[in-house]
């Protein structure tokens, strides 16, 4: 990987080799989709999408995608998370198994409306 720090996601993704690279451009298409939105950054020398604040986080690493939708989105989807290794807000999609899009779909959708209420309330 390269050690200066990446402008934007498609710079992220460049660094990686192009296995890696085919999942996380997957990942971000699925965000993208799920959070039309969003806009893409860089947090954390990470790429994340930005909608009302943070929706998720994502970053490769040598075996494994993370994905970080902050405490609240991983406690909504614990129960389908629970086979992943898991961190209070980041869970780890192992690199040599099927990613879960649709879940990750579904843990956008529910970020994207929480942000959206959080909001409406300020």
């Amino acid at each position: 990987m390269d050690t200066k720090k990446p402008e934007n996601i498609d710079e992220y993704i460049g660094g990686f080799p192009n296995d890696v690279q085919e999942i996380l451009e997957k990942i971000r298409m699925t965000i993208q989709k799920a959070a039309p939105d969003a806009k893409e950054k860089i947090s954390y020398a990470m790429p994340a999408f930005d909608q009302n604040g943070i929706v998720v986080y994502f970053a490769a690493f040598k075996n494994h995608i993370g994905l970080y939708a902050l405490p609240t989105g991983h406690a909504a989807f614990a129960a389908e998370l629970s086979k992943y290794k898991s961190g209070k807000g980041s869970v780890q999609f192992p690199l040599k198994d099927p990613m879960p899009f649709d879940l990750i779909s579904k843990i956008v959708k529910f970020r994207v409306k929480e942000n959206l209420e959080k909001g409406k309330k300020k």
